[in-house]
This record gives structure tokens, C-alpha cells and sequence, in this order.
């Protein structure tokens, strides 16, 4: 990278209209809808946004161990992850549960593990990044 450089690594675009809760998401050539839990208020239609977070943080971490391990030439047949995301007096917290597949040792497992604690998405949550917000004005109706 180039110092001082910006590089766009993903561009999503999220509409709402009439319908609560619904938002319409483009993200590159896929089109998906979040919507809140009919609890909330919504038509449970897609996934709240608090679930697209932590698909996010599965998707990167199935892929990057994945990957991680291919690149290794370890025996690696598969990966489950499981998330929560938990909130108390404490404060706000993600559980990630990961089963590993096929005849790995456990230093090699290990290593997953802690692979799984660098992943692009999992430091992105863990050290936050600033949100620029902009207000555009309002195109013609």
C-alpha cells in the first residue's frame, strides 16, 4: 500500500422505505434484506443487523482458517463456527465457538485459534475504526 493512500475494500449501499424494518442491501452483485425480529416490530425477512455482524465474523473466520491452513498443507477438512453475541451489566460481549475438522494435532488446532483472534474482521471489532457520517442532500421526490 501506498502511504497516505485510501483503498476502498468493500462498498455497501442499505435502503429503507415504508416497510419497518426492512432495509435493502447491495453489496457488489449480491442482494440480501435485514430486517428486525417481528418482536422488535419487524417481518423477520432477513437477518437483524447484529446478525449480519457476526456472519461477517464467521464468514472471514471460516475462510481466513481456510486458508491459513491450505497455505500450511494441514489436514484440515472443515470449520463450524458458532457466535453469540451477549449483552449484560458487564457490557457487550461475542462468544465464537470453533469446531475444527479433520486430523489435526493439537498444536496445529492451537495455531487456529489464535489465526482465528487476527482475522481482518475479528480486529476490526476488537479495535473499532472511526465512522465517518455524512448527510447528502435529498434528491428530487
Amino acid at each position: 500500500m501506498i502511504p497516505g493512500q485510501d483503498y476502498i475494500l468493500s462498498k455497501v449501499g442499505a435502503a429503507i422505505g415504508a416497510t419497518p424494518y426492512a432495509v435493502a442491501i447491495e453489496a457488489g452483485e449480491h442482494r440480501l434484506i435485514a430486517d428486525e425480529p417481528m418482536k422488535l416490530g419487524g417481518q423477520g425477512k432477513g437477518p437483524a443487523p447484529l446478525d449480519l455482524l457476526l456472519s461477517a465474523l464467521g464468514a472471514c473466520t471460516a475462510a481466513t482458517l481456510k486458508m491459513y491452513a491450505e497455505h500450511k498443507g494441514w489436514p484440515f477438512e472443515g470449520l463450524d463456527v458458532a457466535l453469540q453475541f451477549i449483552r449484560n451489566d458487564q457490557g457487550d460481549r461475542i462468544e465464537r465457538r470453533l469446531r475444527v475438522k479433520g486430523p489435526l494435532d493439537v498444536a496445529q488446532r492451537t495455531k487456529l485459534a489464535d489465526v482465528a483472534e487476527r482475522t481482518p474482521v475479528t480486529l476490526v471489532v476488537k479495535n473499532g475504526v472511526p465512522i465517518a457520517t455524512e448527510l447528502m442532500e435529498e434528491t428530487g421526490q
